[in-house]
């Protein structure tokens, strides 16, 4: 393996002192390939040379389709990137474009910025299409969530709320307008998202999130994100989402600071219960109208709530399973904190 590794490197060390094309080493390193390939087909077993270059036609051709597959994705990545600049293009010329694949012409200059991106590319934007993922919360942090995830094209979004605009939620909730003051907050953010993106599918809940509904509504949804502000609920939020088997992307605020992390006991992660098995104290557990909230601080918190559902559901990067985020406004610093799932959990033990 190292000895074709090293002919390899020869190869294209001295295509490069000649200044071969880098379409011709390529031609060249495929030769090689083949070559190796014959030489694993032909030779008997514990030949030298055929110890030398691997010791069997298994490796290679494993590494053979792992570089097709690879191509592939970057093809189909470019096709989708070139489309997108010809919509952008036609659009700013006002020409006609003819729609194709999944995505309407609308949509693929809407995403255009985030369908370019390696880790999202057309397979992410797909899977955004057809995820279903349920905000419990529409206040400070489901805010911003909301908005994000829509303007990503998350393809359904269920918000559940049972509240009313006020006057004191406008300075963090920022989904909601002066003129919606006293309008539902499920329908009042409904009107915000479907004027950034009308292709989401939104489902309004105008109700209290209970025991009685909560697992049957979860079934309904792929993932949960919890914009709570009491223990009470985040601790029902999390009975249900380990009862279903949903993951949980939760955030939680407090004066200057926020933290987020994701609860996915199916999956190896902690569920809420292993983290905070017991009811803190009332002065321990007091919510934004008692300790009050820097305005910005639920954006921060619910934007970065936006980007870890996106990267769960697109399988970009590195999400925050099995680790707490936790963000301190006042002196801008981020501390990474390790999570473990509890054996003795009353909730996910038996998992």
């Amino acid at each position: 393996m190292l000895f074709v590794a090293f002919l390899a490197a020869v190869l294209w060390g001295i295509g490069a002192l000649m200044r071969v094309p880098h379409a011709a080493r390529f031609y060249m390193l495929g030769l090689l390939f083949v070559i190796v390939l014959a030489l694993q087909i032909i030779l008997p077993d514990g030949h030298p040379l055929r110890e030398a270059t691997g010791g069997s036609p298994a490796l290679w051709l494993m590494i053979a389709g792992g570089v097709v597959l690879g191509l592939l994705y970057r093809l189909g990545w470019q096709q989708l990137k070139r489309r997108a600049e010809a919509i952008e293009t036609a659009r700013a010329e006002n020409a006609p474009v003819q729609p194709t694949g999944p995505f309407s012409d609308e949509e693929l200059e809407r995403y255009a910025r985030q369908i370019t991106l390696p880790d999202i590319g057309g397979g992410g934007q797909r899977a955004l299409k057809e995820a279903r993922v349920l905000v419990v919360g529409a206040g400070g942090i489901g805010s911003p969530v909301l908005l994000y995830l829509a303007g990503a094209g998350v393809g359904r979004l269920g918000i559940i709320d049972p509240d009313t605009v006020a006057l004191s939620n406008l300075h963090r909730q920022v989904i909601h307008t002066d003129d919606n003051q006293g309008m539902p907050k499920v329908f009042s953010a409904q009107q915000a998202v479907k004027a950034l993106n009308p292709h989401v599918d939104l489902r309004p809940y105008h109700r209290a999130l209970t025991p009685e509904i909560a697992e049957t509504l979860f079934n309904d949804y792929d993932l949960i994100l919890d914009g709570t502000d009491t223990y009470q609920a985040r601790a029902m939020v999390g009975r249900a989402a380990t009862a279903t088997g949903r993951p949980v992307i939760a955030g939680a605020i407090s004066a200057w600071e926020g933290q987020v992390t994701i609860y996915d006991p199916a999956d190896g992660a902690p569920c809420f219960a292993c983290l905070f098995p017991k009811a803190p104290s009332p002065d321990m557990a007091a919510t934004c109208s008692q300790t009050g909230v820097i305005g910005a601080l639920p954006g921060v918190i619910g934007t970065m709530m936006a980007v870890e559902t996106i990267k769960h559901i697109t399988g970009a990067g590195q999400g925050l399973r099995g680790r707490m985020l936790i963000y301190d406004a006042l002196h801008a610093e981020t501390r990474n904190v390790r999570v473990a799932r509890r054996a003795d959990c009353t909730v996910c033990g038996d998992i």
